[in-house]
């Protein structure tokens, strides 16, 4: 194994230091449900000296993820029940998701796609032969579709060529105007966000997004910092999403942290994700509750700014629906209570 193997097995984990060869036998049962791959980038953020170090937390694999409760789903979020075809689900009227890929350069051990990506080998190929053509079949046949949303797996694992030919393919049909491509690059293997592959996402026809996928303020290092930058100076606005994860970023310090970071490297903090009811992922979730007090508290101490919105997926494809307590509350008509920054409620009157 060399300093630029990604790592994919238990004993790939053993040899690096971040697990004990003991640990390492007993994961082969969940690299055997659950692709394992890690980066060199992403093995060198890691403490091996810290149990409870939170980029070890999200990508190295964990014997409770064999343990699937009743509430978890394998397609959590439904996009099965909104996919017309392989690879695009169609759940919103004017947007699409379509699945470039199928595999990732890091496998999130939180995934809500973890029953339907992750092959061994990562080839950057399309999860489909013919669906590049076919999706852009069904968009061109739906004029209400506006906006293109580019997943998988990650679709910054394209080359250039293939990522090229994509966006031009889509930016041509007249009614789509936004392309967005969602990517944990950046911040997992920063150097291939390169110049080439840049240029090749960026059209004159659409405008191009990039969303950003981190959780933890450590992920946004100086490496990190220099992808983004390239995006940035290149004209591409660059969003962010986060998970609420237990042990990673679910303490108000470190939320804020990120939120601050994201918003210094020119990231518009976007979503914050309340966990999936993905298999094997129970011990990530955090309570309800303990998002919208988090939310709370990164209100009343971070600029407007910081504030992404935090959003549940609703289970069986229903769409999100906004988590964060209201600071609104009707109480009778044209009489309403407002909260302020230190959790204090006023009185507020209207004449209708």
């Amino acid at each position: 194994m060399t300093e630029l193997t990604p790592l994919r097995t238990p004993d790939d984990l053993a040899e690096a230091g971040l697990v004990s060869r003991e640990d390492a036998h007993a994961l082969e049962a969940v690299s055997a449900r659950y692709a394992i791959s890690l980066t060199p980038h992403v093995a060198r953020l890691i403490d091996p000296n810290d149990p409870n170090d939170p980029i070890a937390k999200q990508f190295i694999p964990d014997l409770r993820e064999l343990e699937t409760r009743p509430e978890e789903l394998a397609d959590p979020i439904g996009d099965a029940k909104h996919s017309p075809l392989p690879g695009l689900v169609h759940r919103h009227k004017d947007r699409v998701l379509l699945k470039l890929v199928n595999v990732c350069p890091v496998y999130c051990r939180f995934c809500f796609r973890r029953e339907m990506v992750g092959p061994v080998q990562i080839t950057g190929q399309a999860s489909e032969p013919n669906l590049l053509q076919d999706a852009r079949d069904y968009i061109e046949s739906h004029p209400e579709i506006w906006e293109v949303i580019f997943t998988g797996g990650d679709p910054f694992i394209l080359s250039p060529r293939r990522a090229r030919e994509a966006a031009e393919s889509l930016a041509a049909i007249d009614h789509v105007k936004i392309l967005r491509w969602h990517t944990r690059m950046p911040v997992v293997d920063p150097e291939r966000v390169s110049d080439a592959l840049i240029q090749a996402i960026k059209v004159k026809s659409a405008t191009t997004i990039v969303v950003l996928h981190a959780n933890h303020p450590r992920e946004l290092g100086p490496e990190a910092q220099a992808a983004i930058d390239r995006l940035v100076d290149a004209g591409i606005p660059v969003l962010s999403q986060s998970v609420l994860l237990k042990g990673v970023n679910d303490d108000i310090a470190t939320l804020e942290a990120l939120m601050r970071r994201f918003v210094e490297l020119r990231v518009k903090p976007y979503y914050l994700h309340h966990a999936d009811l993905a298999p094997g992922t129970a011990h990530f979730r955090t309570s309800l509750e303990k998002g919208r007090e988090l939310m709370r508290d990164l209100r009343a101490r971070a600029s407007g700014l910081a504030q992404p919105t935090y959003v549940v997926d609703i289970p069986g494809g229903y769409a999100k629906a906004l988590a964060a307590a209201s600071d609104l509350a009707l109480v009778a008509n044209g009489l309403a209570q407002l909260r302020d920054g230190e959790g204090t409620w006023h009185s507020y009157e209207e004449d209708l």
